[in-house]
Parts: structure tokens; sequence; C-alpha cells
């Protein structure tokens, strides 16, 4: 009491109060002074052994007197330490006290300052005897506990207590560990390494002593911890996991090897089928610390285990944990990786499969952590080993990539989605790109494993497709379309992604990984490698890779994506140099030199591109290496801009290329074709239309060309190009013709749509022929060379020249160069007829084509244009020419026929009596024609067919020519009449044009009365006796007059426009020859019922069709032999009140022409007594424009019709 009073004397009231509630009031009184701490806080050892086990004291007031002894302890150790310590009795029991407290409370604070204040007391008193009795409390809680969870705070004190006096450990496993290890030390214990070390080493100590002794106990930690797994108890099962990840998690290594000795992974991976989530993540925590192990995987323990991962994976994603996901596939990964490759770990490929579908479910997880987990599993499982199992499941492998690629491409389409609006945290968006980054360069990196498998499985026969496919079915679960698909998902889906990426940030690693990628699908997929490359070039991938380089790789730095960038621009370019498509491809002696050329220079440019045309215009003496990385630099900088990606200044490039080409020639120096080929490329290109080459660098090209054998080796197909060669009289003069030559070869616009010229409109003009008729306009000369061209040059290439000289000289109508073109062409002429006079035909193949320029060459003529002596001269040879000729050689005679006829046809009266001339004594082009006439009743389908046309249309027009002017006939033509009847009765499908020739024939035979001295008509065979009728229509026979009306009515209900015009032009000198001769004859000719059908069947091909040319004209032709049984008066009528009707201005002037001559007729008769039908008639004929008079036919009279030469007046008239 006086101790307490003299304690409480002069104390303030708070602090009074707050001693008060140290002490136990009802019991203090009692006790020794000396138990009283002597400093504040003035704390009673005794009063405190009384209190905290009373159960009145609330739990406030405990933790209160604990927290003031704690603080007593730590700032007055040694008075505490001397007060607790005068008796070890009291000592002990205070210790017992806070043991027993530990246990009586569930305060979570309250258990941590008992374990705090045990520890410290114990560590700072340093007694044996008490640490030993605190041991012993230990012990007996864990042995009465009845359950784990309520030995919690028992081992945390355990374990602290090692942590703290680090050689209890040791008395702690040898004296208690029995006992402790049969309770499952809980990770509270376990984590203290020296723990961990010593109760580890016991059972090492002890299993070597069993050894030799040949006992049996399984008192180990692995043996133990393994009963537990056994048993039916899930806590013990998940207590014994724990137990098991608490050791190895010091040292895997180290503790791992005891734990598979005791064959506890094999449980582990049956314990994956539990339904308990916590059981399973146990289990896959344990399982991935093991695999750290090799002993793991030597032991075959995941052969044994595997399906239980991919089944127990299966199962977890169906469920709504994310964690286990993850920890799943943190697994699998790891086995997947780990696994040695001489252990196959799917041993069937149905297995393989599961997995492959459990990961593809994984990657399109909308929980992006699982997901990116799945893709780094992904890019384990495609290993070759794994994938080995026949047959190789290659659509489930696209399956799985495309769903990793989709989840993606989806992620970062996400992102751009979310983009921060307004003044948002820059923070955010930056950590958003780091987060897509890095999820992209896990998918590029299981879509390198991707292709690391394809390029694997190619040396692999067994591996290329499925064995057990049907022979008979498509073959699509195949490597090569395996490889077609990485190549597809690349070019879609990769490409674009990193493009997306490389707008906001740039990553070295993820650069590597993807140029790698790029590199092997070349590998991968050798036959479109090509292809692949020019895509990528044109997508700029040159300038990237140079950009990156430049960016990253200047020094020593970033040397891993400084080889893949060369590597990948390496073989890019040699793809795109052995297959281009604008120029030959190199020599393999050439190749191989590029490749080494590329292959020590392109690691060495790691400039910027204004610092590489510097380097490149370096005048100064360049030894080998660097003239080697000149050489790369141009090369590369030729095939970007072949590929249209033009990233640095052409005026730029253009005078870097200028002093390097002056560089070489400085030092005598002669650079490789390809190199040499670039830069003529480059300058070509890159030359402005105002600045042309000085005349010394001209000439240094020039001088570099001569050493080349062949232009083709240096030459790069483009429009440029040609201007450069053309452009320079110097170069022209020496290499026009072989470069325009190449020009053509390669040039592959579609000749046959420019040639297909309609009234509708020309089609546009290619880049590529607009820069060459810029040329032709301003360089006349180069025509000529065509020219040549078009004799000498292989078939195909001089097709192209002719189509193009024709598009030209039918859109540049003003440019005179007919008289170069023919001039020249006629010594082309002259020098073949010298050379192959007795056989043309095997001159030249190409004859045809000149030939047919030089009739389109005749057609653009004027009508009343004057033959000069040039057209002379070359008329005179076309006939010699075809006099040389057989009629099999169909494509020479052709155009020469057309050449002749239009020349006929369009030109003056006198110089037709000229040319005629000329023609008709070719004695050769006569016999000729007489054996083409003779072979008309020949197959009508055969190539001869348009021929035939013309060989009539020539003989019609010689012998009109030659009776209307008496021309001298040197050779006579002999036709058979009869034939010539007979090919009118019956013609062949499809000649109408050739029926239409032999009517125009007919027709002037008719009209002369059958006296050309040109042309003889002769019997076929032995003739009958002539009848009395036959004189008078002589040399005509009545049967004869008979089979060519019936031919010519059948001809008529053909329809066909032209040919209708031919048969009534033949009607018309028929019923002229027959009127003549008999008129009764005529009459009944004309007057046949058979007409009036004829008329009418004509009049039905639709509205105003008695407006058409030939009704009207044949309308005349009945009314003119007063044919009212064919047509009557009242159906004259109604035609004239149709024409009344019409609108007179839009037809044709040949349409008006026979209406003109139709009204005529009817007014020159005079029987029309109908007074309102004589005021139409002459309301009708002074509606007529008065350009219906006959005179010359337009320009549009000249046609080529299906290769044939018509005139269509000539045909008509």
């Amino acid at each position: 009491m006086a101790v307490r009073e003299a304690a409480t004397v002069g104390t303030p009231g708070p602090r009074r109060e707050e001693e008060a509630a140290l002490l136990f009031q009802r019991v203090h009184y009692r006790h020794d002074p000396r138990w009283l701490l002597p400093v504040t806080p003035r704390l009673c050892l005794a009063c405190a052994l009384e209190l905290l086990p009373e159960p009145g004291v609330s739990l406030l007031r405990k933790k209160h007197m604990l927290s003031c002894f704690q603080d007593a302890l730590v700032r007055h150790t040694s008075l505490v330490t001397q007060l607790v310590s005068q008796d070890q009795r009291v000592c002990i029991r205070f210790i017992s006290v806070l043991f027993g407290l530990l246990h009586s409370v569930e305060d979570g604070s309250v258990t941590d300052l008992c374990i705090e204040v045990i520890i410290q007391l114990t560590t700072q008193l340093k007694l044996e005897q008490t640490t030993r009795c605190l041991l012993d409390e230990c012990h007996k809680e864990l042995c009465n506990m009845p359950s784990m969870r309520g030995s919690l705070a028992t081992l945390t004190l355990l374990g602290k207590l090692v942590d703290a006096i680090p050689a209890l450990a040791d008395e702690l496993v040898m004296e208690h560990g029995e006992s402790v290890c049969s309770l499952c030390l809980l990770r509270q214990l376990l984590k203290y390494d020296l723990f961990v070390s010593m109760i580890m080493n016991k059972d090492e100590l002890g299993e070597s002593a069993k050894n030799i002794e040949g006992s049996s106990g399984d008192t180990s930690l692995p043996l133990v911890l393994k009963k537990l797994l056994l048993s039916r108890d899930e806590t013990l099962q998940v207590a014994s996991a724990h137990c098991i990840t608490a050791v190895l998690v010091h040292s895997p290594a180290k503790h791992a090897p005891a734990f598979i000795h005791a064959d506890i992974p094999e449980f582990l991976f049956e314990h994956l089928s539990s339904s308990s989530e916590m059981l399973v993540s146990s289990s896959y925590n344990c399982l991935t610390l093991l695999t750290e192990e090799p002993l793991f995987f030597s032991k075959c323990h995941t052969v044994y285990g595997i399906e239980a991962v991919v089944r127990s994976l299966q199962g977890s994603l169906e469920m709504n944990n994310t964690e286990l996901h993850k920890q799943g596939l943190l697994l699998f990964t790891e086995i997947l990786t780990r696994q040695p490759e001489e252990i196959k770990l799917f041993t069937n490929s149905a297995m393989c499969r599961d997995a492959g579908r459990a990961l593809q479910e994984a990657v399109s997880s909308p929980v992006l952590e699982v997901a990116a987990e799945a893709v780094k599993a992904t890019s384990a499982f495609l290993r070759k080993d794994h994938q080995s199992a026949p047959p190789v499941q290659y659509r489930e492998l696209q399956s799985l990539l495309e769903a990793m690629l989709n989840r993606c491409a989806e992620f970062s389409q996400t992102l751009l989605n979310r983009r921060p609006l307004g003044h948002a945290s820059s923070r955010d968006s930056e950590k958003a790109i780091l987060q897509r980054g890095k999820f992209l360069l896990s998918t590029l990196e299981g879509f390198r494993s991707a292709c690391r498998l394809a390029i694997e499985f190619q040396s692999e026969p067994s591996a290329q497709e499925n064995p057990f496919t049907v022979p008979s079915a498509k073959k699509e679960d195949t490597l090569e379309a395996f490889s077609e698909f990485l190549l597809s998902a690349c070019d879609s889906l990769c490409i674009p992604m990193v493009m997306r990426h490389l707008e906001q940030t740039t990553h070295p690693a993820l650069m590597e990984v993807f140029l790698s990628i790029l590199h092997s699908l070349f590998v991968i997929v050798p036959h479109m490698k090509e292809k692949f490359s020019k895509k990528l070039a044109a997508s700029s991938f040159i300038r990237l890779t140079l950009e990156l380089k430049a960016r990253f790789c200047s020094g020593l730095s970033h040397s891993a994506l400084n080889q893949v960038c060369s590597n990948f621009l390496y073989y890019m370019c040699l793809n795109l140099l052995s297959a281009p498509e604008k120029t030959g491809p190199p020599s393999e002696e050439e190749l191989s030199a590029v490749s080494e050329l590329l292959q020590h220079g392109l690691p060495q440019i790691s400039s910027r591109s204004p610092e590489s045309l510097a380097f490149l215009s370096d005048r100064q003496y360049m030894e080998g290496a660097a003239r080697q990385r000149q050489y790369c630099i141009l090369l590369l900088f030729y095939l970007a801009y072949i590929h249209e990606d033009r990233f640095v200044s052409e005026a730029e490039l253009f005078e870097a290329v200028q002093s390097f080409l002056l560089s070489l020639q400085d030092q005598g120096e002669r650079p490789p074709l390809v190199v040499f080929k670039a830069s003529i490329y480059l300058l070509a290109i890159c030359q402005d239309k105002d600045n042309t080459l000085r005349e010394t660098m001209v000439s240094a090209v020039r001088k570099f060309l001569e050493g080349i054998p062949d232009l083709q080796l240096v030459y790069t197909h483009h429009p440029l190009l040609l201007r450069f060669f053309l452009s320079y009289p110097e170069l022209m003069s020496r290499y026009g013709y072989r470069v325009l030559e190449l020009w053509f070869s390669w040039e592959d616009s579609s000749c046959e749509e420019l040639d297909d010229v309609t009234s509708a409109g020309q089609p546009a003009l290619p880049t590529s022929l607009a820069v060459l008729f810029q040329l032709l306009r301003s360089i006349p000369s180069i025509l000529l060379i065509l020219l040549d061209l078009i004799y000498s040059s292989p078939m195909d290439t001089a097709h192209k020249v002719l189509i193009s000289l024709r598009t030209f000289l039918r859109r540049n109508e003003d440019i005179q160069v007919g008289g170069l073109i023919r001039s020249h062409f006629l010594l082309i002429l002259q020098r073949l007829l010298v050379e192959h006079g007795a056989s043309p035909s095997e001159a030249s193949g190409n004859l045809p084509l000149l030939l047919s320029l030089l009739s389109l060459m005749q057609l653009k003529n004027v009508s009343e244009q004057e033959l000069d002596s040039m057209a002379m001269k070359l008329l005179h040879q076309v006939s010699k020419l075809c006099g040389k000729c057989s009629p099999t050689d169909v494509d020479i005679l052709q155009p020469s026929f057309n050449f002749l006829y239009w020349s006929l046809h369009q030109t003056t009266p006198s110089s037709q009596k000229r040319a005629a001339a000329v023609l008709l004594s070719s004695t050769g082009l006569m016999e000729l024609l007489e054996k083409m006439l003779a072979l008309t009743l020949a197959k009508a389908d055969s190539p001869r067919t348009g021929l035939l046309c013309s060989a009539w249309l020539l003989t019609a027009s010689f012998s009109a020519q030659q009776h209307k002017d008496s021309l001298q006939v040197h050779q006579t033509l002999s036709v058979e009449m009869d034939q010539v009847l007979k090919a009118l009765s019956f013609p062949k499908k499809k000649t109408a044009l050739l029926s239409a020739a032999i009517l125009c024939f007919l027709r002037t035979a008719l009209r002369q009365s059958f006296s050309s001295a040109l042309v003889a008509l002769v019997p076929s065979g032995a003739q009958p006796l002539p009848a009395a009728e036959d004189t008078v229509l002589a040399p005509l026979r009545t049967s004869q007059v008979r089979s060519l009306v019936i031919g010519l009515q059948n001809l008529l209900v053909q329809k066909d426009p032209l040919l209708s015009q031919a048969c009534v032009g033949c009607l018309e000198a028929l019923l002229d020859y027959l009127d003549a001769r008999s008129p009764d004859i005529a009459l009944h000719v004309a007057s046949q019922p058979w007409n009036r059908f004829l008329l009418f069947t004509l009049l039905d091909a639709g509205e105003n069709s008695f407006l058409r040319p030939e009704i009207l004209r044949l309308m005349t032709l009945f009314m003119r032999y007063r044919s009212s049984s064919v047509l009557s008066h009242e159906e004259v009528g109604d035609v004239l009140q149709g024409v009344a009707l019409a609108d007179l201005s839009t037809l044709s002037n040949t349409t008006l022409q026979a209406l003109h001559g139709f009204f005529q007729q009817l007014q020159s008769m005079g029987h029309l007594a109908d007074h309102s039908m004589a005021q139409t008639l002459q309301a009708s004929l002074e509606g007529l424009p008065l350009s219906t008079s006959s005179g010359q036919p337009p320009l549009q009279d000249m046609l080529c019709l299906g290769g044939v030469a018509v005139s269509l007046s000539h045909i008509r008239n």
C-alpha cells in the first residue's frame, strides 16, 4: 500500500488514471514493491500476472497493458529484464500467461502483440529454461489442437522465434520435429530459410541412415506430406501442398529432388481433377515450382501428368476464377518450355489437339492477364517435339493462331477506341501503349514460334500432310496450306497491327521479332517469296528498316536488331533482284556477287537518308569497303524507287548518282552490272523534265554502256528510261533500236483494247504510251526505228509496236508522217524482194504487220488525194509481192489486197486510172486473183474467206476501171459462171460479206454485158444445147437467170444491210440486162408473186422499215416495171403518208438518195390521179435536203470489216 500511495502522490489526474489502469487495484496492495517498474510507465509485473488471465477484465485493458509493457521493454530493456529475471518461476509464469492469452483471444492485433512481447522477452532474457518451457508449451498446444486453423498462432510464434534465435531451429527439429511434421508445418513456420534447411537436412540424414541400416520408417518431411496428400481430408491436402510450396520457394533446386523422389508430383497431378479450387490452385503452385528441377522431367512426371494438366485447364477455364486460370496457364507454360526435346510430351495427336483447343479458349479470354499468359503458353506449345505426333493437326494450329491474332487485334482496337479526350492524363495513355506493346510482343513471339515450326517441318516427310486422309478428299490439313495461312495471317493481321503500333511508339525488341517473322516467311513459302517481297517493298519496308537501323543500331547498340534488319533486307533485296517485274533477272554469277556485296555491306549501314546521300555523292577516293557500302545504298534506293517508295528527294538523288558515276570513272572502276542498272534507272527517274544531263555525264554513261555486251543486262522497264535514251542523240543513235525493242517486249499495256476503237470514244492512253507518243511528236525519226522493229522483231513485240503506231496515227491525224513512213517501208519492201524474191513469205513473219500498217496509212488519206510517185512505186512493189505469193499466204495477201483496194477507191479519177494500169500490168497478181476466184466454193469458214472477199472486190474494181478507161490487159481472168451462181445459191454461214463481194462482181459484169476484156466467162464442163430464149439472153441462160433471181431473193431475206444493198444493186443490173434483151422476161422477173412476199417480209423488219435504202430502191425497181401485183396503188399511198410523217433530217445521205429516186420514179410514171397524193409527194420532194445528189462518198465510206477493206459506195452502187 505504501508503495502504491507513494507512487501516486503528486501525479496529475490523467497520468494518475493511466497508471491506475496498469495496476490491478483489487490485489495490487498485496504485491511486493520490487515487482513495480521504477520508471514510466509504472507497471507492476505481479498485477500483470493476475490481470491478463482474468476473464472479467476487458480485452481493451489487457491490450493496453501489453502495449505499455512492450514499450517499457523497448525503452528500458535492462530495467525490465532485471525485473522479470528476479525469480525464474515468475518469469516462466509470465510467459505462460502470455502464451495462454495468445490462444484465448481472437483479436488479431492482440495476438500479434502477444507474439511480439514473447519474442522480445525470450530473446532479451536468454534463459535456456525459459525457452525450453516455451517450446514445451508450443508442443503441447500443437498436440492437443483439433484443427490446423487453431494452431496458426502457435506456428507463427514458432516461426518468428526461430527467426530471432537461429540456433533454436536445430533443437526444434531434433526434439520436436516429428510432432511438428505430423501436424503439417504451414507456411508461417516454413517461411524461414534456416528452419527449412534444418528440417530438410534432417530428412536427408535420416534417409541416409535408413539406407545403411535397412530400417523403415516414414518420418521425413516429404513422406509425411505425401501421407497428408493421400488423406481424404481436403484441408490436410491443401495444407500439405502449402507446406511443399513453402519449402520449395526457398530453393527449388535444393529441395525439389526430395519431393520428386517421394513421387509427390504424381499425387499433385491427380489432385488437379479436384472440384476444390483451393486444392487445384495449391497443386498448380507446387508443380510450377517443381518444374525448375530437371529431375521432374527426366522422371517423366510431365508425361504422366500432362493429360491431367490439360483437362484441369479446360475445367478451370469454365470457372470464374482469374487467378486459377493464370496459375494453370503458368504451369502449362513452364512444362511446355522446360520439357526436354528427347522426351516426347504428347504421346498422341488427340492429346495435342485437346491442348491446342484449351489454349485457343484461353487466348480468347476477355481477361487480358489470362489471355497474355495463354499467348506465352501458345508460344511454348508451338515446338516441333510437341507437335510431331502424327498426324500433325495443322487445322487446329491454324485455329489457335487465328484466335491469338484476333485477340491481339481486338485488344489493340479497344485501346485505340479508348483514347483519352481533351486534357486526359498522358500517363494513362503511355501505360495503355506500353500494355498493348507487351501483348503485341507476346503475340508476335507466338507467331514466330509457329513460323519456326513450319520451317522445321519442311525437312520432315511425315509432317507434310495427314497420312490418314482419304486419297480422293481435298487435302487441306497439310504443311503447305498451313504455310500459306501463316503468310496470309501475317499480311492481314500482324503487319497492320505492328504498323498501327509504330504510329505511337517503337520498341526495338518488338521490331526484332517482327522482322524475324518476315524473314522466316521467305523460307516458309518459297514460291511466294518474290511476290511477298514486292508487296513489302511497295509498302515502304525498305524505308522502315533503314530508319530502324539509323535510330537504334548506330555504333554497337542493339546489335541483335541490326543483324535481324540486315538479314531481312538481304533476303528481300535478293528476292526482288532474282524475280524483278520490270527487268530481266541477273545471272547466277551476278546474283552471287550481289549476295556477297549485300551480306557485307548491309550491317554497316546505319545512317539516315541525308547522310547516305552525302556519302553517295562523295567523290574522294573510295576504298573497297566504302565502295561496297555505296553500292548497297544505291541498290536500296533503286529497289525502293522501283516499288514507288521515294523516301529521298529526286533532285538530290539525281545529283548523288551523277557524282557516284563520275567518281567511278575517275578511279577507272566498272561497277557490277546490277549497280550500273540501278544508276541508269535512278538517273532516268529522277531527271526533271527541264533538267538535262551535262555532256560529260552523257559521255560517261555511254562509255559505261560500251563495255556491256547487251543493253538488256542493265535495262529496267519504265517510260522515263525510254525518254532518257531517246532524248540524247548520242544515246539514241547507238541504243535507240535496242531500247525500243526492250521497251515493247516488256510493255504489258492492253494493246487489243487500244486497237478496238469505236465511235463511242477512245480509251485513255496508259502513261507509258503517252510518253512514247510525246517522243514521237517531238522526234519523228523514231518512227523509222519502229518500222524496223515491226519488220525484224519477234512477233509479239512487233504486234505491240504495230498497235502503238496505229493508235498514234489515229490520234494524231494532224501530224504528217505518211511520207516518212511510206518511203522507209518502200526501202524495206525493195530489200525484201531482192533478198527473198522467190518466196517472200519466208522472209519475215512480221511482214503482214508492216503491210497492215501501210493499209492504215492509206486509209488515213483523204479521198481526193492524188497518188504521187512514191504511192505508185508502193503499188508496184506490193502488186509484185502479191504475184510471188500463193493463195495460202493469207497473212501477207490480206493487208496487201486491202492496200491495193483502198488505193483504187481513195483517190481521184485520174489517179485511179494510173493505179489500175500499174496493177493490171502485174501478170503475177492477175494469175493469183484467178486462183483465188476459183477457190470460192472451198470451205467458207477457212481463214481465206476474208481474202476471197478482197479478191472478188479487187476483180470487180479492176474490171470496172479497165472497161471505163479501155486499159491494156496483160492477163485475162477466167471465171466459171455456174460456180459463181452456185456460191450465191448455197451460201455458207457468216459469209454475207463474201456474197456481197460476188454480187458486186456480178453487177459489174451485167452492166458491162459480160463484155469485159479482163474477165472471161467460161463454161463449167459440158453444156446442154441452148434453148430459143437462151439465145436472146446470151451469154446467160434462162436457168442461170432463174438461179440468180432465186439466189438474190434468198439473200435479201437474210436482212443484212450491206448484203441487201448489194443484192438490190445486182437485181437492178440484172433487170437492166434482161430489159435490153427481152422486156417481157424482165417484166416477168419483176412481177413474180414471190417478190410481193419478199417485199413485205422486208417491210416487217420494224417501224419505218420502208425508209431503209435497200427497200426504197427495191420498191423503186418494182414501180419502174409497173409491178402492181407486187406494190399496189394504195400501198404506195401508205408509204408516202409514212414519209410525210417521218423526220427526214435524221436520215442518212444514202437513204435520202434512195428516197429521192423513189419519188422521181413515181413522178415520172404520171398515173397518180389523186390530187392529195400529188400534194403529199410534192411536199415530200421539197422537204428533201439539197445534198441528196450523188457525189463523192464521205470518209466513213471506207471501212475495214472483219479485216477486209470495203468501200460502202462500191458495194452499194
